[in-house]
């Protein structure tokens, strides 16, 4: 059990984390799948594993008491969980339809579940049946070519999958510096993929207000398009100069702000907007080594600090991300969904 929040103004219910990252036999050390509770004063208690092969990431289905995760090895795989209170309760699992697969995301209406498959960039695509169960036979969509990275760009590599607010999908692709899209009823777009930067390697991005926010994994950049994806901008990640890896991106859930995590700096940027462009007010250490993922609650940020072992805890303070000291023993996560 961790100790309270230094400050905390505290939450009015308890809440719940689900932990996803590496095991053993994926080159972590991690037990699977985690589930934590957070009371009400912030403290941390792990309370269920779920033992499962490299769950490296989770998401929920919109409306269903379910999981999936993706299981990053190289025969691919996606597991399917039931979301009980003692922990996840594993129910199916199926091929992800390519190798190492590190992004797993549901449509909105429950109706489809993409795969990125990082290994060899094959996006799967399964039918969700009314019980939120995966058909068995996806639909696949591999891909080819390079970037100008020799060393992380001699492939595709898919590495997320996003549903825009028009139902077409998006998939980033780091080794092609592509965007990927996918029509409502997943036939490939009739105008094709988003050509990038070429050496960004984009990597988690996300739709705000019109406009779309990438974060490059390769050239340690923010990008910013608008609706046709156009370049608007580009920002510097972070301040540190060489180096720096950025992870995750997401927004604020009043809007105010845009988060970007840092691997290598090992911080989290935070922006605020002047229209659309980001303009950096604050970058702060993100309580420990490698940040891979991060999810928001409120006045909290939760950070998986991959290489730390350790879920760190930052307190919000008008949006602004300060360390708290607290965190949480987690065998190499690299992912934190919130429930």
């Amino acid at each position: 059990m961790t100790r309270p929040l230094p400050g905390a103004n505290g939450h009015a219910e308890l809440r719940n984390l689900v932990i996803g990252g590496y095991t053993p036999d994926t080159g972590g050390s991690g037990p699977g799948l985690t589930r934590v509770r957070v009371d009400a004063a912030g403290r941390m208690e792990a309370v269920a594993r779920t033992a499962v092969p490299g769950p490296s990431f989770v998401t929920a289905h919109p409306r269903l008491p379910l999981l999936y995760a993706v299981l990053e090895r190289e025969a691919g795989g996606v597991a399917v969980f039931a979301d009980d209170p003692d922990g996840p309760r594993l129910l199916a699992e199926h091929s992800s339809g390519g190798s190492f697969p590190c992004h797993v995301a549901t449509d909105p209406a429950g109706a489809w579940l993409a795969v990125a498959n990082y290994g060899d960039g094959t996006v799967a695509v399964f039918r969700l049946a009314a019980d939120g169960m995966p058909e068995p036979e996806p639909l696949l969509f591999p891909n080819e070519g390079h970037g100008p990275d020799p060393e992380r760009q001699e492939g595709p590599h898919a590495h997320q999958a996003v549903f825009g607010p028009d139902g077409v999908l998006h998939v980033s692709d780091l080794g092609t510096d592509e965007i990927r899209r996918f029509l409502p009823d997943m036939t490939p777009h009739p105008a094709g993929p988003v050509r990038l930067t070429p050496g960004s390697g984009p990597r988690h991005f996300l739709h705000h207000e019109g406009h779309w926010y990438v974060a490059g994994e390769l050239d340690g950049m923010v990008g910013v398009y608008d609706g046709d994806w156009h370049e608007v901008a580009r920002v510097p990640a972070s301040e540190s100069g060489t180096g720096d890896h950025p992870s995750h991106i997401a927004v604020s859930e009043d809007g105010r702000h845009l988060y970007v995590a840092n691997r290598g700096p090992d911080t989290v940027t935070t922006f605020a907007f002047d229209g659309a462009l980001p303009v950096r007010v604050a970058e702060v250490p993100g309580g420990g080594v490698w940040p891979r993922h991060f999810a928001l609650d409120g006045d909290r940020l939760y950070v998986a600090n991959q290489r730390s072992d350790a879920i760190a805890v930052l307190t919000l303070e008008d949006g602004i991300p300060t360390p708290s000291g607290t965190t949480l023993e987690a065998g190499s996560p690299s992912c934190v969904l919130m429930r």
